[in-house]
C-alpha cells in the first residue's frame, strides 16, 4: 500500500474526485487504469492563502504495478502497511467470570462493546435511562428547566458527550489502530463514513443518539446486561495486610451485587460516586482543569476569518486558540462548536453548568466556544482529592443563583465594566435552555475575570475581531475535564484489584474518542488476565 500526503485540490474543482486520481497518477507517474483503489485517510481545508482554499488530501492507494517508492523521490510519498486492531480471541463458555463495567459513556460502551465481542458476556450498570429517554428527559428539562439529577446532559447512556458536538479529533498517539476501530464502529453503527477521512470528525448530537442505541442493542444481542436506572452506591472492598481486593458492588442502595472484575467509567460527574470511593480509601489526586465561559459569535465573522471568502457550500469553519499568560494562567478554547448552541448542561439542583453541542448539519447561526482559564493550586487545596469538585460545586452555585436557575448572560463590553447587559447586540444567543441576563463577571475570582480578558484581548490577535465587544459570555463552563485522578498501575488497575479506573472521569481522557480508546485498552487489560 501506497500512502501520499499533502495532495492539494482547489475547492474550485467541480468534480474532486477526478481531479484527486489525476494528481494521484502524476505523482506516482501511472494511468488511471493502474490504480485499485483509494482510501482517503485525511482531508482538511488549506486556508494559509485565503481567499484561495484547497483541500488537502491523505490518501492510501493501491495500484496493479510494482513501484519503486524510493526512486519517485519524494518525502510525500511512502510504503505502509496499516495496521487494524486486533480483536482478543473470543472466550469459551464460562472461561472468564461476567466482567462489570459501571457507566455507559464512551469508555464504557466500547469496553463493553469489545468485551461483548470476545464472548465475556459484560454486565453494565447505568445510573441514567437508556439514550432515547434520555433525550426526551433532556428536552424536557431545556424547555421547563425541571431537573431530573438521574437523567440529564451528564448522566445516561451515551455520557456527556451525547449532548455535545459528537467531536472525534484526538491528539492520543496510536499505532495499535484503536483510534481506527473506534471511527469505523461509529460508522458501522450508523455514522457518516466521512467521519473517517474528516481531519476534525464530528456526529452531531441528533445522529449520536441512534448510533448509541444501535451499539446498546449489538451488545445485547451478544449476551451482554445493560441495567439502567442502576447507580452504584457502596463497593465491597475487602482487604488483608499486603492487597486489597473488589468483592462486590451495592446497587440503588439494596441489592447487592458480587463481582470480580469492574471497570469504573463514571464520568467526571459521579460526585457522589467519588465521595465513596474516597472513603473505601481508593488511592486518587486532586488534579488541574480550567474553568469559564461559553462564549458566542455569528458563525459567519468565523467563517469570514478562516476562509476569507463567504461560501455556503464549505464547511462552517472552527478555530482552536491558546494562550499562556505572563502570570503563568493557562487560557484556551475547548470543545468549540461551530454552527452550535449554548447548553444548559447541570446535573444538580441547585447548580448551574453550562456546554456547547451541535447538530449534525451544524446549522446554528452561531459559533460557541468554551473560553476556559486554567485552574489549581492556587483556588483549592490539591492535598483533598474531592477538593477541586467541591470548587466546581461553589462556582456553580453562583451561576445558579445569579440566574436563577436560568443560563446568565453578559454581553464581554459589560463583563469588563461589571454591569448587567439589557440586551443583545447586532447577534442574538443560540442556546438551549432559559437564559437571562446577569452578572457573569461575579461567578469567578478577579485574577481569573482578568486573565479571561487578556486571553481574549490575545485571541484577537489571531482572530481579528474575536474581542468583539457584544460577543455573548454563558457561565459557568466548569467541567472541562475530571477534577480527580484515580490512581492505576501498567496493568490498569488500581491498588485494589480487580478495580480498573477508565477514561474521562478517572482521569484517563479528554473526549469522546480518547475515552472510548481507554475503555478498549482498560478491557484488554482486564482479558489478559484470564489468558496469562
Amino acid at each position: 500500500m501506497i500512502q501520499i500526503q499533502q495532495i492539494k485540490v482547489s475547492i474550485h474543482e467541480k468534480e474532486q474526485e477526478k481531479a484527486l486520481r489525476k494528481k494521484i497518477c502524476k505523482l506516482l507517474r501511472i494511468t488511471d487504469s493502474e490504480i485499485l483503489s483509494i482510501d482517503i485517510r485525511k482531508k482538511s481545508i488549506d486556508a494559509r492563502k485565503k481567499p484561495e482554499l484547497y483541500y488537502v488530501y491523505t490518501v492510501y492507494v493501491s495500484v496493479s504495478k510494482k513501484i519503486s517508492v524510493s526512486k519517485l523521490k519524494n518525502n510525500n510519498i511512502t510504503e505502509v502497511h496499516p495496521k487494524s486492531y486486533a480483536i482478543p480471541d473470543a472466550f469459551a463458555e464460562h472461561e472468564i467470570e461476567r466482567p462489570v463495567i459501571i457507566g455507559l459513556g464512551p469508555a464504557g460502551l466500547f469496553a463493553a462493546y469489545l468485551l461483548a465481542l470476545c464472548n465475556a458476556k459484560p454486565i453494565v450498570l447505568e445510573r441514567g435511562k437508556q439514550v432515547e429517554e434520555r433525550r426526551e428527559d433532556v428536552q424536557k428539562f431545556w424547555e421547563t428547566g425541571v431537573l431530573d439529577t438521574k437523567s440529564n446532559v451528564q448522566f445516561g447512556e451515551g455520557g456527556a458527550g451525547t449532548f455535545s458536538d459528537g467531536k472525534l479529533n484526538t491528539l492520543v498517539k496510536d499505532k495499535f489502530g484503536r483510534n481506527r476501530f473506534v471511527l469505523e464502529t461509529f460508522v458501522k453503527f450508523g455514522a457518516n463514513p466521512d467521519i473517517l477521512s474528516s481531519f476534525k470528525p464530528h456526529i452531531g448530537t441528533d445522529v449520536l443518539v441512534s448510533v448509541v442505541s444501535n451499539m446498546r442493542k449489538e451488545i445485547l444481542r451478544l449476551g451482554g446486561e445493560i441495567r439502567f436506572e442502576t447507580c452504584v452506591t457502596d463497593f465491597d472492598i475487602t482487604s488483608s495486610d499486603e492487597t486489597s481486593k473488589i468483592k462486590g458492588v451495592w446497587l440503588n442502595q439494596e441489592e447487592y451485587l458480587p463481582v470480580s472484575d469492574v471497570i469504573l467509567a463514571i464520568g467526571h460527574s459521579a460526585r457522589d460516586t467519588f465521595k465513596v470511593l474516597h472513603e473505601k480509601q481508593v488511592p486518587m489526586l486532586a488534579k488541574d482543569f480550567a474553568v469559564g465561559f461559553r462564549v458566542e459569535h455569528p458563525q459567519r465573522f468565523i467563517n469570514l476569518h478562516q476562509y476569507g471568502i463567504d461560501r455556503e457550500d464549505l464547511p462552517v469553519a472552527p478555530y482552536k486558540l491558546a494562550t499562556t499568560l505572563e502570570n503563568g494562567r493557562g487560557v484556551y478554547s475547548f470543545c468549540m462548536c461551530p454552527g452550535g448552541y449554548v447548553v444548559n448542561a447541570s446535573s444538580e439542583e441547585h447548580r448551574l453548568v453550562v456546554n456547547g453541542m451541535s447538530y449534525s448539519d451544524r446549522g446554528s447561526k452561531n459559533a460557541n466556544s468554551a473560553i476556559v482559564v486554567s485552574v489549581g493550586e492556587k483556588e483549592f487545596d490539591k492535598s483533598n482529592p474531592l477538593a477541586g469538585i467541591e470548587y466546581q460545586r461553589k462556582i456553580e452555585e453562583k451561576a445558579y443563583e445569579i440566574g436563577n436557575g436560568s443560563i446568565p448572560q453578559q454581553l464581554l463590553k459589560d463583563f469588563i465594566k461589571g454591569e448587567t447587559s439589557t440586551s443583545y447586540g447586532h447577534f442574538e444567543s443560540e442556546t438551549r435552555g432559559n437564559t437571562t441576563f446577569a452578572r457573569v463577571d461575579q461567578i469567578l475570582s478577579e485574577e481569573l475575570n482578568a486573565s479571561f480578558i487578556e486571553g481574549m484581548k490575545q485571541f484577537d490577535k489571531k482572530i481579528s475581531g474575536y474581542f468583539m465587544e457584544d460577543a455573548i459570555l454563558s457561565g459557568v463552563e466548569s467541567r472541562t475535564s475530571s477534577p480527580v485522578r484515580i490512581s492505576r498501575n501498567d496493568d490498569f488497575m488500581s491498588d485494589i484489584k480487580g478495580l480498573y479506573p477508565c477514561g474521562e472521569g478517572a482521569g484517563y481522557a479528554g473526549g469522546i474518542t480518547s475515552a472510548a480508546m481507554d475503555g478498549l485498552k482498560c478491557a484488554e487489560k482486564l482479558m489478559e488476565k484470564y489468558r496469562s
